[in-house]
Order: structure tokens, then C-alpha cells, then sequence
């Protein structure tokens, strides 16, 4: 009789549980998993053994949308090339952005190609006004070359923005030139330097991107970083990635501009002084962003080239993300995790 009834509350239990599994693992009542067993529901799978527990899946903390591949520059080193002129339609991209940013991202990073090509820069605007006032994001930034950045822009979307960075590797002109970063007669430095003041005037925080090459290695750039202030300065390691800047199938070769570990740490000492230098080398870089393509694909770069997952239009945030190859751990500590909203910011100028 006695075992006939503990059967049936077994029963009971069994039953209870399949209905309020997901509610249980949500609230993470592990006293509750110890009690169930104490009666003697041995089969119940317990936290450390569950797959939510084991296998949480990355969170789509911070990501870089390269929603565009064209540009009006043509820098030798370029990692990711104008290999199609696809651009998702502006409702198709915002609902990617919103499936992101259900899945946990903080903060979103526009770049290209050259974000500012598209439309004139409205494309862009659109999405960072979205990111910041719909979905409320506590970051949103932009990585440009800066040659098509004008005030009408800061006028309408610089509310909505916290960071511009504009890549600079040279503040010499004729090593820009050298580089291909510029256009005719434009000065990039002086375009660099306008920017800057239209940052300060419209309250978005600047930061400078620069990728140290053959051609810039031996430049100290000490003081016009200590004159321009920004409040990162990202100094990067040339990269090379098959399929975009070497390989025969790439629209760059850029064997000529890659320096070596020692040549990099170099630089980095020359400008150790400079209080806001984010450092990163190849295996910091190559495996510690999430990269979006064009088509909404997560970026794989762990094989030295960029194999693409589905789109998370298709599959999903979660599915998509599986094969990011994403070394989240790399990601913290290169510093990826930083005050990234201008609301937290003390803009210093």
C-alpha cells in the first residue's frame, strides 16, 4: 500500500514539475530541485546537469554592424572590402536591431565600408536615432572615415549618438596618401580636426581609430593626441584576413603594410604616456568582436578569414550566434566592456 502511494505522488510530482520546469529554472529555486529529490524523484535532471545552466549561449553584449561594404576611400589594409553593394532596407535592419536587442545588446557600433555613404549619411542617422530612442539603448556609436561627415548631420542625429569615431592612422598627409585613407585634395587631418569641434559643440563623445602599418610605425603621435583629447584612442595592429586583404580572391593585398608583434609593442611604448591608448594586437582583435555583415550574418574570423553564419533575420539571435566564433572572454579583456553612454561619460573638453 505504502508503495503504491509513493508511486502516485511520484506521479503527481512528475507532473507538477513538467509544468512549471521553465517557471523553476527562471526563478533558480535550487532548494526546490534538493526537496523533489529528497522524495525520492531521482530522474529530475538538477541545475548543474541542465542544458540552460550549462550551455547559456553568448550574449549579444556589444556588436559591430558593417551594413554597408562601400567606400570612397581606398586604404591598402582594409579588412573588410567592398566585396558587394548590398544594404538591408531600413525596416528590414531595424528589426534585426530589435531581435538584438531582446537577446541582451547594450550597445550598437555602425560602421562599413563608410557608414555615411549611404543616403548621405540619413541611413545611418535613421538607425541611431532608432537604437537610441526606441529601443533605448545605452550606447550607440559610429566608426567613419569622416570625409562625408557635415553639422546638418550633428544637427539632426547628434542628440542620439554617444560616440564617432573617425579612423585616423597618420597626421602626416603624405603617409594618409600613402595608406589610401583620402580623396583628391582633401586634408583628413583638418576634416578630423573639424569633427572633433562639432563633437564637442553637439555633445557626442570622440574617438580615434588607428591602425599602425609599415607606413606609420615609426610615427609619434604624442602630441596631437594630447592636443585632440579623445577619449579612446584605439590603436590596432594591421590585420590580414584571406578573402579580404590577401588571398586571390580579395579586392586588397596587404602583405606590405603587416608589421610584426615586436614592431607593434614598439609603437605602443613610444605612446605609452597617453592615457586613453586602447591597445590591440591580432589575437586580441581577430576572435573578440561580433561582427554583423550586410545581410545580418555573424562573422566567423577564427580560421583567418570571415566565414558567415545565416542571417539572424532567418535563424534568429541565438541560432546565428552559435557561430560567431566569439572568444567573449578575449572581449573583456581587451577592454571591450567600458563607460560606453555619454549620459555616464564626464566629457572633458
Amino acid at each position: 500500500m505504502l508503495s503504491i502511494f509513493k508511486l502516485s505522488m511520484m506521479g503527481i510530482f512528475a507532473f507538477i514539475w513538467d509544468n512549471l520546469k521553465f517557471l523553476m529554472q527562471c526563478m533558480k529555486m535550487q532548494s526546490f530541485w534538493c526537496w523533489l529529490q529528497f522524495l525520492g524523484l531521482e530522474k529530475v535532471t538538477s541545475p548543474k546537469n541542465s542544458v540552460i545552466q550549462n550551455s547559456p549561449g553568448v550574449i549579444p553584449t556589444s556588436v559591430n554592424y558593417h551594413f554597408t561594404r562601400q567606400c570612397n576611400y581606398k586604404c591598402g589594409f582594409c579588412f573588410h572590402t567592398a566585396k558587394t553593394s548590398f544594404v538591408l532596407p531600413l525596416e528590414e535592419a531595424k528589426k534585426g536591431l530589435h531581435l538584438l536587442k531582446v537577446a541582451g545588446m547594450e550597445k550598437i557600433n555602425f560602421s562599413g565600408g563608410e557608414p555615411f555613404l549611404q543616403d548621405r549619411g540619413n541611413f545611418v542617422g535613421k538607425m541611431v536615432q532608432f537604437c537610441k530612442q526606441e529601443l533605448k539603448l545605452p550606447s550607440v556609436s559610429i566608426v567613419s572615415n569622416g570625409s562625408l561627415i557635415t553639422e546638418r548631420w550633428f544637427k539632426t542625429y547628434g542628440e542620439y549618438l554617444d560616440i564617432l569615431a573617425v579612423s585616423c592612422d597618420s597626421f602626416d598627409e603624405e603617409v594618409n596618401k600613402l595608406i589610401g585613407r583620402g580623396q583628391g585634395q582633401r586634408n583628413h587631418v583638418e576634416k578630423l580636426m573639424q569633427i572633433r569641434k562639432w563633437c564637442q559643440e553637439y555633445n557626442v563623445a570622440f574617438k580615434i581609430n588607428s591602425v599602425i602599418n609599415r607606413f606609420n610605425m615609426d610615427e609619434d603621435m604624442t602630441n596631437e593626441l594630447t592636443r585632440i583629447n579623445p577619449i579612446r584612442w584605439k590603436v590596432f595592429q594591421c590585420l590580414i584576413i584571406e578573402g579580404e586583404n590577401c588571398g586571390e580572391d580579395a579586392l586588397r593585398q596587404a602583405e606590405k603594410f603587416i608589421i610584426s608583434n615586436e614592431e607593434f609593442n614598439n609603437f605602443l611604448s613610444r605612446h605609452k604616456n597617453i592615457k586613453c591608448l586602447v591597445p590591440e594586437s591580432n589575437k586580441q582583435m581577430r576572435d573578440s568582436y561580433l561582427i554583423l555583415d550586410e545581410y545580418m550574418r555573424f562573422l566567423d574570423c577564427r580560421k583567418g578569414r570571415k566565414d558567415p553564419s545565416k542571417s539572424i533575420l532567418d535563424v534568429g539571435v541565438e541560432n546565428a550566434i552559435k557561430f560567431s566564433g566569439f572568444d567573449e572572454k578575449m572581449f573583456f579583456k581587451r577592454g571591450g566592456k567600458y563607460v560606453w553612454s555619454k549620459a555616464d561619460l564626464k566629457l572633458d573638453w
